[in-house]
């Protein structure tokens, strides 16, 4: 069901009308008991509950605010203009926020790609955009929204690792305005029919769960020590061929294959030992 747009009257000017034809309804009134007239006493009373019947017809429209209007439970359509308007007395009405609303999803705990447990949470900026959808294709929106959001937060974890295991992988960790994307593009497609577009959606909270936060870290540690260490080692062995080509290019000193085992030797421990190297002074030959 699509939004209509259905005019309204200006409430203030029905207001004060109304107040006149009732003001007037009680003066008949008393004109008609005085001149002891029960046809005129009587067209009185009902013309003085008509008008006031009628003030039932008012009500307020506060800013980006909607009413979405029924009649013995068909949709008629609904009012956008704000201050106080006048409708059909028989008129439903329903009020509707069209402010921006944000949420913060509970902590969810889910599975990854990978199958390992993590903590997620998400933020949600959302607001109607269709009154007349989020008020009869769903029982309650606001719940609907709450509910249809943890889901995708769910559906989107379990689409992606954790951490990024290869050059140019998308993770939860390392790709948040992907992530986030694919999260907004989800809760559009579950939440169109309820009258909402999202505005913004993005990860508030992301760890791994409990259990496993202490190994997960361990292995992090592994993987960031494997490529130090693999970047030393791959700068060494060029110093070290940098030092072998510069010495046999100036002629400085001529080594045979055991002379440059031996240099290539001292110099990877050198270079890769995570410590200082104490040096020992060779006072005699090398053999």
């Amino acid at each position: 069901m699509k939004e209509n747009p259905i005019r309204s009257l200006p409430g203030i000017p029905m207001l004060l009308l109304l107040l006149l034809a009732i003001l007037a309804g009680a003066w008949g009134i008393y004109l008609g008991t005085r001149a002891d007239s029960a046809g005129m006493t009587v067209s009185a009373l009902l013309f003085t509950f008509l008008a006031f019947f009628l003030v039932f017809g008012l009500y307020m429209v506060e800013p980006n605010q909607a009413a979405v209007l029924n009649l013995f439970g068909k949709y008629v359509g609904t009012v956008k203009e704000q201050g106080l308007r006048w409708n059909n007395p028989f008129y439903g009405k329903k009020k509707v926020s069209l402010r921006v609303r944000n949420f913060e999803s509970g902590k969810l705990k889910v599975n990854d790609r990978d199958g390992s447990p993590i903590e997620i949470a998400a933020v949600i900026v959302w607001k109607v955009v269709d009154s007349a959808e989020a008020v009869y294709n769903v029982d309650d929106y606001e719940s609907y929204v709450h509910v249809q959001s943890e889901a995708a937060v769910r559906a989107m974890a379990s689409s992606y690792p954790y951490d990024q295991h290869e050059e140019g992988e998308v993770s939860l960790r390392s790709h948040p305005g992907e992530v986030s994307q694919h999260l907004k593009e989800q809760l559009d497609e579950r939440l169109t029919q309820a009258g909402v577009d999202v505005l913004e959606a993005r990860i508030s909270h992301l760890a791994y769960a409990p259990e496993i936060a202490q190994a997960m870290l361990q292995r992090q540690q592994a993987n960031a020590i494997i490529a130090a260490r693999t970047r030393i080692v791959a700068g060494a062995v060029g110093m070290v061929e940098m030092a072998l080509a510069e010495l046999e290019k100036t002629g400085t000193v001529r080594l045979d294959e055991e002379r440059k085992a031996h240099m290539v030797s001292n110099l990877l421990v050198v270079l890769c030992s995570e410590r200082a190297t104490q040096p020992i002074v060779n006072a005699g030959t090398l053999y």
